[in-house]
C-alpha cells in the first residue's frame, strides 16, 4: 500500500493518504480495458443516421420516358437510385451501437486504468482547489500547474462541489467528473488524476466495498 500527499489550495502538504492496493495496484488487463473503452465509445454514438430509399424520396411514380422506341434502357420510375433525386441504395439506417458489457468488466477496467496512473505517480489528492467559498480560476490553475506535467488533467469532485467545478471549468485541458462517474476511458485519456479529498474517500469506499462483496 503506497501513500500520496494531500495538499491544500496553496500547494502546501497537509498530510498523506493511503492508496489501497486492491484499488490502485491492480494489474492492467489491456485487452479487457480495450474492450470496455470500445464499448463505452460505441454506446455514445447516436445511431440516428438515415438515408431515404426509393420508396421514401419525394417524386411521382411515373416513367421518365416511354418503354419502347427510344433506344435507351427501360426505366420504371424517376425515384430509382440512378436518377437525380432518387433513393439511396443500402444507405445507413437508425441502429443501436451499444455493446453488452458486464459490470464486473467495467469495474476491473477502471481499476486497471487508475492503477496504471497511480504507479506512474500521476494520482493526486487536494483538500480543495480554492481557499474559500468563492470560485477562483487563477488559484485553481496555479494548483493544477504545480501538481501536474501533462496537458490533460481529470479532476474528480463530489456532485455538489459547485465551487471546484466553476474554478476549473475554464482551464484548458481540464475535465471534471464526479466520483461516481469515473470510468476507464476518462482515466486513460487524462495524463494526471486529481481527487478532492471528499471525492477520493467516496471513490475508495465504494470500490473497496465492491471488492469485499465480490
Amino acid at each position: 500500500m503506497s501513500q500520496v500527499s494531500i495538499v491544500d489550495a496553496a500547494g502546501k502538504k497537509t498530510g498523506t493518504v493511503e492508496l489501497p492496493g486492491s484499488v490502485f495496484d491492480v494489474v492492467a488487463n489491456v485487452p479487457l480495458i480495450h474492450q470496455v473503452v470500445v464499448a463505452q465509445l460505441a454506446a455514445a454514438r447516436q445511431g440516428t443516421h438515415k438515408t431515404k430509399n426509393r420508396g421514401e424520396v419525394s417524386g411521382s411514380g411515373r416513367k421518365p420516358f416511354k418503354q419502347k422506341g427510344t433506344g435507351r434502357a427501360r426505366q420504371g420510375s424517376v425515384r430509382m437510385p440512378q436518377h437525380k433525386g432518387g433513393g439511396i441504395v443500402h444507405g445507413p439506417t437508425p441502429r443501436d451501437y451499444s455493446q453488452r458489457t458486464p459490470k464486473k468488466m467495467i469495474h476491473l477496467a477502471l481499476l486497471g486504468a487508475i492503477s496504471d496512473r497511480a504507479r506512474a505517480n500521476r494520482v493526486h489528492v487536494v483538500t480543495s482547489f480554492v481557499p474559500g467559498d468563492l470560485p477562483s480560476t487563477k488559484t485553481a490553475s496555479k494548483l493544477v500547474a504545480d501538481l501536474t506535467t501533462g496537458p490533460r488533467v481529470l479532476v474528480v469532485v463530489m456532485p455538489n462541489d459547485v465551487v471546484t467545478e466553476k474554478s476549473v471549468r475554464n482551464i484548458i485541458g481540464v475535465h471534471t467528473i464526479t466520483a461516481g462517474q469515473l470510468n476507464a476511458y476518462d482515466v486513460l485519456h487524462a495524463d494526471d488524476i486529481i481527487f478532492t479529498q471528499a471525492a477520493y474517500d467516496t471513490f475508495v469506499a465504494a470500490k473497496t466495498t465492491k471488492e469485499v462483496s465480490a
